[in-house]
């Protein structure tokens, strides 16, 4: 699909690398926004990996740069030399209600919003990223989408990983009113990420997630964990101290970027 009405920053106004593009989403039938952040001196490299990152509830696509520092974090690594330069992509969810749950509803389909369209518009500004391996996490409800849509859709990532995570749809109550009627026709399968870590198991790919043990998510997070387990998933999962913040996703996000070069090495 080629996407037309794009808008993108200019490079010489751009700060810190970081491009905001917006553009017509057939899947939202309307704009969406993606923020994506460029290494520097390798924003033209071929092949570049590129991280899809998926914010929480009340958040958008600026979230993970300007308040999480996903970005600042990737450089650190890569001036290290722990990971090879990678390109962050960070969308909004689609901008429906309070959190969309990065799920398909009758309003907008924020799950093709993410898979296709935010995939496909990045590639086709970008061109260096075409044959780019991609991957994707996210925390809380990005944490959700993450785990969910690199399952069901889990020949189009070659890597999994969620923060903090929502484990399932139903666990949105916690954070803000999940009854809205757009969600009332949410299937088991709309609703479950394990459901689709089982039904893909034999192409999954690598999963990892942590948790903060302090998070109210953190129970919710050892059960996905002891059911993967049960069902012989191969998968990663870490506790660290913590609560449900963005000090802790700001602390942890680089862990994410060193699980997806491990990837890349194997």
């Amino acid at each position: 699909m080629t996407y037309a009405d794009i808008e993108l920053s200019s490079p010489e106004l751009t700060r810190d690398s970081l491009h905001h593009l917006t553009f017509q989403s057939p899947a939202l039938e309307g704009r969406g926004n993606v923020l994506v952040w460029l290494p520097q001196d390798h924003g033209r490299e071929e092949n570049l990996p590129l991280v899809i990152l998926l914010h929480g509830v009340l958040g958008s696509h600026w979230s993970w740069a300007y308040n999480g520092g996903a970005h600042l974090a990737a450089e650190r690594l890569i001036a290290g030399k722990r990971i090879r330069p990678m390109a962050l992509v960070m969308p909004s969810d689609g901008m429906v209600g309070r959190g969309s749950g990065y799920v398909n509803t009758h309003r907008a389909g924020c799950e093709d919003w993410i898979v296709q369209d935010v995939l496909g518009a990045t590639r086709q500004v970008f061109p260096n990223m075409t044959e780019s391996p991609a991957f994707i996490a996210g925390f809380s409800m990005g944490g959700f989408g993450a785990l969910r849509l690199g399952a069901k859709h889990a020949r189009k990532f070659k890597g999994i990983s969620g923060l903090s995570s929502i484990t399932h749809f139903d666990q949105l109550g916690m954070f803000i009113e999940s009854d809205s009627p757009d969600f009332a026709k949410l299937t088991e399968q709309d609703k479950s990420a394990l459901y689709w870590m089982k039904r893909n198991r034999n192409v999954l790919p690598p999963v990892r997630f942590d948790c903060g043990v302090e998070d109210k998510l953190y129970p919710h997070n050892v059960d996905l964990h002891k059911d993967l387990e049960k069902e012989g998933i191969s998968h990663s999962f870490v506790e660290h101290p913590g609560t449900h913040s963005w000090q802790y996703w700001h602390d942890h996000i680089g862990e994410s970027f060193e699980f997806f070069e491990e990837v890349l090495r194997s």
